[in-house]
């Protein structure tokens, strides 16, 4: 059974703050930041025409917001926020709590670069300060899916008992006006359910939240607990993408492959860039080119084994990250990618890029040099390491 949809022309903020507002939780509290802005822009501006009934918390930083969503999560409020960059940064020490405590708090991130030098555009170094925090985190190409990781992702905290983080790349997607589709209002109400939490601060029967666990094993117990819930989640995100796809028309799998069927030579990338690859890829395979494309949509919990699935056949990989690790061999998605496929007993030939930092241009050429550095390598080339794309 499909639902009714309409077409419209949004922005990824703009479309996100719809999700939003058919979701309609109980609390939202947030702080302004570029380029998220507009997305709690919007939201307020339904609270203050009677749209929503949700109760708008304006606060004074980010942490703050963090702070006041997850005494709100802990009372049995459904809880949103949004943020970006430096907000992201500055509530890390919260993220962390949040997740701990098991509180099904979704934020989504605009993706932009982190200072210092200041930039306001878009790159994933934000996310992936936040990768390691426990949050089952989302990557967008385009606003369509930022709508739907939106849409999706309180039903995957609240039955993971995880904050969600769906993310989608600053400017580039945020604020660009492209066609969406946006579901029937009562659609996604009926989708996305009522909120019934288990366990919540304001019950009768006492309960321990935020313990001080300093001896034994005891943290290490929880620690392990949170683990298996994010390594378990991924088939619950499957599930609930599968029936909202169902819904829309509109899959989601946790990684999504173009050419894949018969690929050697395969670049893996994650987030607005994944259309250029895709166009550069197409116009390669119309040569006669064996090249795809591996867009990796749910980054954590990381698909491994979806992933190394996806690249079993390729004999080259390139991975592109639009972020860096600094000290480490390669970028976080490079690094993940790599893990995946030795513990799948797969070798490659492997190539590592950082790209596009800073919202620095993402070139077609740039497709074309790695797909041309792909088949160098296969022809005995020796790996340059870790090569930054744009700066030369």
């Amino acid at each position: 059974m499909t639902i009714e949809q309409k077409t419209i022309a949004a922005t990824g903020n703009g479309i996100v703050a719809e999700a939003y507002r058919q979701i309609e939780p109980d609390v939202i509290c947030a702080y302004p930041i570029t380029p998220q802005t507009t997305i709690v822009e919007d939201f307020a501006k339904f609270v203050a025409a009677g749209k929503v009934r949700t109760e708008f918390v304006t606060v004074e930083s980010e942490h703050s917001s963090m702070s006041a969503c997850i005494g709100s999560a802990a009372a049995g409020a459904r809880t949103f926020t949004a943020t970006s960059s430096q907000g992201l940064a500055l509530m890390n020490e919260e993220l962390y709590v949040a997740s701990g405590l098991r509180l099904p708090i979704v934020m989504v991130n605009a993706n932009r670069a982190l200072s210092a030098p200041i930039n306001i555009h878009g790159d994933h170094s934000d996310a992936m300060g936040a990768r390691d925090t426990g949050w089952v985190i989302f990557f967008a190409e385009n606003a369509q899916e930022a709508y739907d990781h939106t849409v999706i992702a309180p039903r995957i905290a609240e039955e993971n008992l995880l904050p969600v983080m769906p993310t989608l790349d600053g400017f580039i997607t945020t604020h660009a006006i492209t066609r969406c589709e946006l579901a029937d209002d009562a659609a996604v109400k009926d989708f996305v359910g009522p909120y019934h939490p288990a366990h919540t601060l304001l019950d009768v029967d006492p309960i321990m939240v935020g313990g001080f666990a300093n001896l034994g094993n005891t943290y290490m117990k929880i620690k392990q607990a949170q683990r298996t819930a994010n390594d378990g989640a991924l088939a619950s995100i499957k599930r609930i993408a599968d029936e909202w796809a169902g819904l829309t028309g509109r899959p989601y799998d946790h990684v999504e492959g173009y050419g894949l069927e018969d690929a050697e030579l395969v670049i893996v990338i994650m987030g607005s860039a994944a259309g250029n690859a895709r166009a550069v890829a197409r116009e390669m395979r119309a040569d006669g080119k064996k090249v795809g494309i591996l867009k990796v949509r749910c980054y954590r919990p990381f698909p491994t084994a979806e992933l190394a699935s996806a690249l079993a056949g390729a004999k080259a990989v390139a991975v592109m990250d639009r972020s860096d690790s600094f000290g480490s061999y390669a970028g976080p998605l490079a690094l993940d990618t790599m893990t995946a496929l030795f513990a799948h007993d797969l070798h490659p030939q492997m190539r590592r890029y950082i790209y596009g930092l800073g919202g620095a241009d993402v070139k077609l050429d740039y497709f074309r040099k790695v797909y041309a550095d792909l088949e160098a390598s296969l022809s005995g080339a020796s790996d340059p390491g870790l090569t930054y794309l744009g700066t030369d």
